[in-house]
């Protein structure tokens, strides 16, 4: 009993390492955004049921999702070294599960990602056959770089949307300003994260913007894309019909300028990770709040 007790533990702990390495909470939210996206902004004229079983969406956000899941395995690869410093306790975890499975589960979610997307089109095939491509270079290559790292990640952050954007060929203004706006966010959150991987990422010889040019400098941008961010968010509110989702972006106002106030006190690890967990609530909340564009719509689903 107790050495199936030992085989039990083992094996949730194995779970915990894979879900852990994909960061499968991140692909959750992701999935959730492509299909409340498409609800809800691209195909707001669709039948709710039918949107939900369009097999080619369907497989556009499972493709989406296996090619994500693959990128966070070789980010995670690439970065093992540089992790042990800077995160040790999710490092331990991620061990679990060895470097030769790591990689062989890379391979094998990157081709059902491309098989999945041969049965939409050759295009889609060409699509995530690039954006695994991409995710590749970055993680070996790119993200060791100031500005072009840290750009390289905010578009293969939001390149799944328009996979969909694509499938539904919507390309009104409105998405592409709700674009810039996630886009500026999550540049943030890279950003941010430099910040708190700075040890590591000095010992390891990264050359990201804080191990290039100093924290100062950092929040000096930080400060210009948070002020940036101001923009599209104007836009939204006067220029869109986005219903109730104003309530979210007025929310989103209050945060940065938390964000502000605290990141100009920050000098700690951990007063990064509480920058960084802000602007995740940011992008979580405003996923969620995608269902306020039309409220009518959503009432009118559920009764």
């Amino acid at each position: 009993m107790a050495l199936l007790n030992r085989k039990q533990k083992k094996f949730l702990l194995k779970l915990l390492s894979l879900f852990s390495v994909v960061r499968g909470y991140n692909i959750l939210i992701i999935v959730i955004a492509q299909y409340l996206t498409s609800i809800y902004i691209l195909a707001p004229g669709k039948p709710l049921f039918q949107v939900l079983l369009d097999p080619n969406l369907f497989v556009i956000v499972l493709a989406s999702a296996l090619a994500i899941a693959g990128g966070y395995i070789i980010n995670n690869f690439y970065d093992a070294e540089k992790d042990l410093i800077n995160r040790p306790n999710k490092t331990y975890l991620d061990s679990f599960i060895s470097q030769n499975t790591k990689l062989s589960g890379y391979f094998v979610l990157n081709f059902l990602s491309v098989i999945l997307a041969s049965y939409i089109s050759f295009k889609a095939v060409l699509f995530f056959s690039l954006y695994i491509f991409f995710i590749w270079f970055y993680s070996h290559k790119l993200k060791k770089y100031p500005f072009i790292g840290n750009l390289t990640a905010s578009v293969l952050a939001i390149t799944p949307f328009f996979a969909v954007f694509i499938y539904y060929q919507n390309f009104a203004l409105v998405i592409f300003v709700h674009a810039t706006f996630l886009f500026l966010i999550i540049s943030m959150r890279e950003l941010v994260k430099d910040l708190e991987n700075i040890k590591g990422d000095l010992t390891q010889n990264y050359h990201t913007i804080p191990v290039v040019y100093g924290e100062r400098f950092s929040k000096k941008i930080l400060t210009f894309l948070s002020l940036l961010t101001l923009l599209p968010i104007y836009l939204l509110l006067s220029r869109f019909d986005i219903g109730f989702m104003q309530y979210y972006f007025l929310m989103a106002v209050l945060l940065l300028l938390l964000f502000l106030f605290y990141l100009w006190k920050s000098s700690a690890k951990l007063d990064y990770m509480i920058l960084h967990a802000i602007l995740k609530l940011i992008i979580v909340v405003g996923t969620l709040s995608i269902v306020l564009i039309d409220v009518d719509l959503l009432l009118s689903r559920i009764m």
